[in-house]
């Protein structure tokens, strides 16, 4: 298996649909000179969603927000958690009941019962906390479609959610719609069949921005442009307590603790990872809606356009402001191979036009009132951006301890649902940083990190049976 060489995140990426919009975000640039703190008891590598949720949720659980120090290689939240597609649902191509069968693969059907019902309860974690905080994140509870383009597809799907209701799974909160039912609830009159369950949507840098203010707000140290260069064990380390110096461009800082919430660029500190998460780009790009996809006929429901499993695109419009986001991945098979290729390069500084112009032009097929011809000025294509997502070898995320370095935490590898699983995969890495059991995370075993699983992807055996 080929590892690949992992660097810092680019100096100057682009500036996303949800960057354009909070470029007031007061702490966005915050010591961005100063020098980093000599010591810390707690480190935080990230401040994206992860970074910020596990620092709250410490704090939270009795941690002093003065003995925390989170390090960001560049702005504020200026990774994967403010360039997704908005979505508070699995965004690639293992959504609902349809990951059933490539988790059952991997890491038997126990545990594939557990990942699908975390993600459902990650939804349902993010609409109480938003709720309870009044946090101002444009969330919108609604439902989402998977609609099938095809009847190849639909067949497929048909196929999954069989196996999935006869393994147990809970299917009670699935809407299925065939045919020209299909067409009348997704608007999308080439529909063959559509799937709805409950989802929902947001603005995911207000939502980074207003977790970090939170911790800021209550001492917490941040510090933007600092990355965090290397980590290694500190010369005046005990036996029994071993610290970490964390080296950074603007100097060392000494911690007891350290997090990785650094998601696709977690191997460039933790090399061990470097065989087994892969960043990968993704594309996501902002439309104005003509008239009858805005005001009073605004889609009420997010969906995936589902030509093959592989073949899909992501739509949600947002209700503050009816601009509707536009999800693809660049391992799309509609698009030429040169361009999927590009999806390994670990840049979100640059975009690309094929992907661009393909998401657009299927948007356009399945709405043909947005044909570039119908609209007026100032309505369709409105914005790109490109983020990093960190894909794993055995499809589940990295958390936990990392047995070979004491001290250190994982919490990393979402494989492009970091929405659907940050809100419980971050407290559960604070559970445990905090003395907890994994059983107290009440996350899915095969979500841990332990050298066993490690060695098992070494060998090339991509998952496990518990």
């Amino acid at each position: 298996m080929e590892s690949q060489k992992i660097t810092l995140p680019v100096v100057k990426p682009c500036v996303s649909f949800w960057q354009q919009t909070t470029r007031s975000f007061p702490y966005l640039h915050t010591n961005k000179n100063n020098p980093a703190p000599e010591d810390s008891k707690y480190v935080i590598i990230g401040s994206g969603i992860s970074g910020a949720l596990t620092t709250y949720e410490l704090i939270q659980g009795g941690v002093p927000a003065g003995d925390i120090t989170i390090f960001e290689a560049r702005e504020a939240a200026s990774g994967a958690s403010s360039r997704n597609a908005g979505h508070v649902r699995p965004v690639t191509d293992i959504d609902a009941f349809r990951g059933f069968q490539v988790y059952k693969q991997l890491h038997g059907p126990d545990q594939a019962l557990k990942i699908i019902a975390n993600e459902k309860l990650v939804f349902e974690r993010v609409r109480d906390f938003v709720d309870k905080h009044g946090v101002q994140c444009d969330f919108n509870p609604t439902t989402t479609f998977d609609v099938c383009m095809t009847q190849e597809f639909a067949d497929f799907n048909a196929r999954s959610f069989k196996e999935y209701r006869e393994a147990g799974g809970d299917v009670s909160h699935i809407k299925l719609y065939d045919g020209e039912e299909a067409q009348r609830v997704t608007r999308v009159q080439k529909a063959v069949a559509a799937y709805e369950w409950p989802a929902g949507s947001s603005h995911p840098a207000k939502l980074a921005q207003w977790l970090l203010t939170q911790c800021v707000e209550k001492g917490v140290r941040l510090f933007t442009h600092c990355p965090v260069t290397l980590v290694t064990k500190s010369a005046s380390s005990l036996p029994d307590r071993i610290s970490w110096d964390v080296q950074t461009p603007r100097g060392i800082t000494k911690a007891s603790t350290v997090v990785h919430c650094t998601n696709a660029f977690a191997p460039h500190l933790l090399p061990q990872l470097s065989k087994f998460i892969t960043p990968n780009r993704a594309q996501a790009h902002a439309f104005v809606p003509p008239a009858s996809l805005n005001s009073s006929n605004i889609l009420p429901s997010t969906m995936s356009l589902r030509h093959s499993l592989k073949h899909f695109y992501s739509v949600a419009q947002r209700r503050p402001d009816g601009i509707i986001i536009l999800g693809s991945p660049i391992a799309n098979p509609n698009i030429s191979s040169s361009a999927a290729t590009s999806r390994l390069v670990p840049d979100d500084g640059i975009f690309n036009e094929e992907v661009r112009d393909d998401a657009v032009s299927n948007f356009e097929t399945c709405f043909p009132e947005c044909e570039k011809g119908k609209l007026s000025h100032g309505e369709g294509l409105l914005h790109t951006w490109t983020g990093i997502i960190g894909m794993t070898t055995d499809s589940v995320p990295f958390v936990g301890r990392i047995e070979s370095l004491p001290g250190q935490w994982v919490c990393a590898g979402f494989n492009g649902h970091g929405m659907a699983r940050i809100f419980t995969c971050a407290p559960g890495v604070a559970k445990l940083i905090l003395g907890g059991t994994w059983d107290d995370t009440g996350l899915p075993e095969c979500f841990e990190i332990t050298e066993e699983r490690l060695e098992r992807l070494q060998k090339g055996v991509p998952g496990s049976v518990f």
